[in-house]
């Protein structure tokens, strides 16, 4: 895809199948047998068997390689084996890969997954330890000195700066948390299933590191997910209606680091992410007034607030007055702050179930949904659409 004209693989592949295991923060088993189980679910949620698969593809940062969770999950040869790299950012990414695969006829039927003990194994959110040199080592080499050694820390700059440029205070960002947990508590699959909040919660709990509480922030989790990608043709054959993918975009913007793009004109935005949005739109004919629902990646709150924006949902500093409205269905699963942390790889799940019409917070009438990765970092998202 040019990220300065339409491409043409919209309408070209679906989503057929998505599995998960329990999210948890002690799966007690390890990050291969989670990712097959997931795997192994989304195969049957398809109605396929391991036997259809002939192509893998998941993320740089995952314990388990494709021909290891091949193997155990009973799948056989392989044509077509990729991995996304940038963290969160290569979770709609990865369908977008499968996407091209099928599209060519490189592979016909391609699985996506993510599968980690984040929060019993590796803690994400404890942020830099051991590393090896690397030029992106480089780059954060530049912050930890003063300071910024977790991913909170990294976010806090860009929000603090987005409070100060438009002249509001950290509840702003307590609307999207709200938003998620209301959606988390009606979601039995979720951690935080029955436990709203309010905005008084929000305000009430601990800084982790100013302006963000600890509500603006994620879970870590322990779980996997895995989704099934085929043409549009075969899905129209099998049980489950599909979810096209009606574009499916990536983006890197100008001066681009991994969470730590300090040296920007501008701080209160998400470049990489407007680089996504304009080439979903240009691609998929649509606009913001076209989309039921928005599956947001949400590992901070003021990066959903960014990304509304950067879409043209609302205007620069607007966000938090339209998460308030509930102008726009946003997270109904309840997003990495209420369901679980899974790198955005639930996210597009619930997008599936939108638009099958399955969500346990299903929106009466979404054809469309749109869906984004991991921001601060080079980054990916789709429109999803039903068939016809």
């Amino acid at each position: 895809m040019s990220v300065r004209r339409a491409d043409a693989l919209g309408g070209r592949a679906a989503v057929v199948g998505i599995g998960a295991t329990e999210f948890s923060k002690d799966s007690g088993r390890s990050e291969l047998k989670l990712a097959v189980e997931a795997v192994r679910a989304a195969l049957d949620d398809a109605g396929l068997s391991p036997a259809d698969v002939d192509g893998m593809v998941t993320f740089t940062m995952d314990t388990s390689p494709e021909i290891t969770v091949a193997q155990a999950a009973g799948i056989g040869e392989l044509s077509f084996f990729s991995r996304i790299h940038y963290g969160g950012g290569a979770a709609c990414a990865t369908v977008q890969q499968a996407a091209l695969a099928v599209a060519t006829g490189v592979a016909e039927v391609v699985v996506c997954y993510r599968a980690f003990n984040e929060r019993s194994g590796r803690r994400f959110g404890s942020g830099v330890q051991h590393r090896e040199p690397s030029a992106e080592g480089a780059a954060l080499g530049w912050n930890l000195p003063f300071g910024l050694l977790t991913p909170a820390s990294w976010v806090a700059m860009a929000a603090q700066r987005y409070l100060h440029t438009y002249g509001l205070t950290p509840e702003a960002f307590g609307h999207v948390a709200v938003t998620d947990r209301r959606h988390a508590a009606r979601n039995p699959a979720a951690y935080f299933h029955g436990k709203p909040i309010t905005l008084a919660d929000h305000a009430a709990s601990r800084w982790i590191v100013e302006p963000l509480r600890l509500l603006d922030c994620c879970q870590e989790t322990d779980g996997g997910q895995a989704l099934v990608v085929t043409s549009v043709e075969r899905a129209r054959d099998l049980p489950r209606p599909p979810a096209v993918i009606v574009a499916a975009a990536q983006g890197a913007g100008r001066a681009q680091e991994q969470m730590t793009s300090y040296y920007r004109d501008d701080l209160t935005g998400l470049p990489e992410m407007g680089v996504v949005a304009r080439q979903l739109w240009r691609t998929s004919g649509l606009t913001p007034g076209d989309i039921d629902v928005g599956i947001l990646y949400d590992h901070f709150t003021p990066f959903v607030l960014m990304q509304l924006e950067e879409f043209g949902f609302c205007g620069p500093g607007e966000a938090a007055d339209f998460v308030a409205a509930d102008a726009l269905p946003l997270n109904t699963h309840g997003g990495q702050l209420g369901e679980a942390y899974l790198h955005g790889m639930n996210g597009i799940a619930e997008a599936v179930r939108q638009v099958r019409g399955t969500s346990v917070n299903q929106i009466s009438g979404a054809a469309r949904t749109l869906v984004t990765a991991g921001t601060g970092v080079p980054t990916s998202a789709l429109i999803l659409g039903a068939d016809g």
